[in-house]
């Protein structure tokens, strides 16, 4: 059965906060260009005038990793709230600094920091909710319809920005901002989204981070995922940094024209959303995105191969469609992966990279230009991209049809224990296993231990007996006896229980488990 692009629209809580998200991300790029104008009005030094992006970007980076833990461990919808919050205040802030004359160079790169702050709280939990607003089925559409929205926000943003500009001054974006994150405040305010389930409470931030770290290096899928995003967004992000060049440059446009080929990639992002769907019902993951990656990689090269306005602007609908495309896939690809409870700090790697690699990228592709070219900065990066988009799919395939991540319980109930800070935590489960079983055991029990390890296991292994060549030593090692009784009750899946019942399969008798806690001396030498 096809889904219909538009199908997440008629979720009334999805179409809500997408309409509010639409208004927030038009506003966000229209303040953009009001910070970056306001700071040559203010006598603001190059250095300044740069500075400003980095007051955007770093916060961002920074702390959108203990962002997604607080987006696991705590309520989401609180999570958002406050992280719009912030941005509010920030935007309210630069409004009533601006519009009073007392804006100054520090006061103003201060509170887009603040904003960045609130973008970074905000982001992983987001992404994180998208699964709890559509159906599973739905989840590849609703990734597309937010990927529009961020293009399109992109495309008319900058363009409203410099028309406020020249009408009202700079404060005026930063007021249409402030009332934009209104709305979003208002939607989530409105939503009344179910509790969570911890049965054992809350976790602290720091073991989340590391809880986080964890799960991210046991899966080997959502690292695909990753790998497969980085090597696009760091050899792609390099026509968002060059397009004015080239606008300026080879086309000798004027701000009008620029607008046109910022417009020109929010209609092809729009067209994209159409098509996808359609495609991924008559091809695979990877040749839609090998495909994609391929026709993107030709657009971006073709639009410094000529002058023609025209054919430029075919090309960037082109790349504004292959690029929501490609990223949509990745983001849906990582969504249906990862279980609700570490969803947001899984996907706050995800955007770590996502803007990490396009920072990366444009420092890099700005560099080459400058010593080499545009031509040169357009075309090598675009053939790489497309080479190791070939390479990326052979050796790191998406799966098209998603593990089942849901929630299961299926260990036996750990012994009772009183400390539950005591630790670390011992578990053994001897397992007997005929002859002929030995090299499917084997087999089966990596992907158990992929499982122990994402779900709290600092070390595992698996030894087999010297004396009893049928025996099987599992062993696994967890910080505390709080985080083992997660393991147990919180953090296991569909899939994990099916992948420990293969390796049941393949006994001779149920394992008999073990669990022991670190002797601690109850006297110091």
């Amino acid at each position: 059965m096809t889904v219909s692009a538009w199908a997440p629209l008629r979720r009334s809580a999805f179409r809500a906060l997408w309409l509010a998200q639409f208004a927030s991300n038009i506003g966000t790029w229209a303040q953009t260009v009001g910070a970056q104008w306001l700071m040559g009005d203010l006598g603001g030094t190059a250095l300044q005038v740069a500075l400003v992006q980095t007051a955007t970007t770093l916060p961002v980076f920074l702390l959108v990793v203990p962002s997604g833990a607080l987006g696991d461990i705590l309520d989401r919808r609180h999570v958002l709230i406050a992280g719009q919050a912030l941005m509010l205040a920030g935007a309210a802030g630069l409004m009533l600094l601006a519009g009073t004359g007392r804006a100054t160079p520090s006061s103003l790169l201060a509170l887009l920091a603040l904003m960045a702050m609130g973008q970074a709280l905000s982001m992983p939990s987001f992404q994180a909710i998208q699964p709890e607003l559509v159906s599973r089925e739905e989840i590849p559409q609703a990734a597309l319809l937010n990927g529009v929205n961020m293009n399109v926000g992109r495309a008319i943003g900058p363009a409203l920005g410099g028309l406020l500009i020249a009408v009202a001054g700079s404060e005026a974006t930063f007021a249409f901002n402030t009332v934009s994150f209104l709305g979003v405040l208002i939607v989530l305010g409105r939503w009344r989204r179910p509790s969570d389930h911890r049965p054992l409470g809350t976790e602290h931030i720091a073991t989340a981070v590391r809880s986080g770290a964890r799960y991210v290096a046991s899966s080997p899928l959502f690292r695909r995922v990753l790998t497969r995003l980085l090597l696009f967004i760091v050899f792609g992000s390099g026509l968002w940094a060059l397009l004015p060049a080239i606008a300026r440059g080879p086309l000798q446009l004027d701000a009008s024209g620029y607008g046109v080929l910022l417009g020109s990639v929010g209609a092809g992002a729009i067209g994209g959303a159409f098509v996808v769907p359609k495609l991924l019902q008559r091809m695979s993951k990877n040749s839609m995105v090998l495909g994609a990656t391929v026709l993107y990689a030709l657009a971006t090269t073709t639009s410094v191969l000529t002058a023609n306005f025209a054919v430029v602007v075919v090309a960037m609908l082109l790349t504004g469609a292959c690029w929501i495309a490609t990223l949509s896939t990745f983001n849906a690809s990582a969504q249906v992966l990862l279980p609700a409870w570490t969803r947001a700090r899984a996907l706050a790697y995800y955007q770590l990279i996502l803007m990490g690699g396009q920072a990366l990228g444009a420092v890099v592709w700005g560099v080459i230009a400058d010593a080499y070219g545009l031509r040169t900065a357009m075309i090598v990066p675009a053939a790489a991209m497309a080479v190791l988009a070939l390479a990326a799919t052979r050796w790191w395939p998406l799966i098209d049809r998603p593990l089942d991540v849901t929630p299961a319980t299926y260990w036996d109930e750990p012994p009772q224990h009183d400390d539950s800070d005591a630790g670390p935590v011992l578990v053994t489960v001897e397992w007997p296993v005929a002859p002929e079983n030995h090299e499917r055991f084997i087999d089966a029990m990596q992907r158990v231990g992929r499982a122990r390890r994402r779900t709290g296991a600092t070390m595992w292994g698996l030894f087999r007996d010297t004396e009893r060549p049928d025996t099987f030593l599992e062993t696994f090692t967890i910080a505390t006896w709080q985080e083992h009784l997660r393991q147990h009750l919180e953090r296991g899946t569909v899939v994990d229980r099916q992948n420990q019942e293969v390796a049941r399969e393949l006994a001779k008798e149920p394992p008999i488990v073990r669990h022991l806690v670190f002797a601690q001396p109850t006297k110091p030498d």
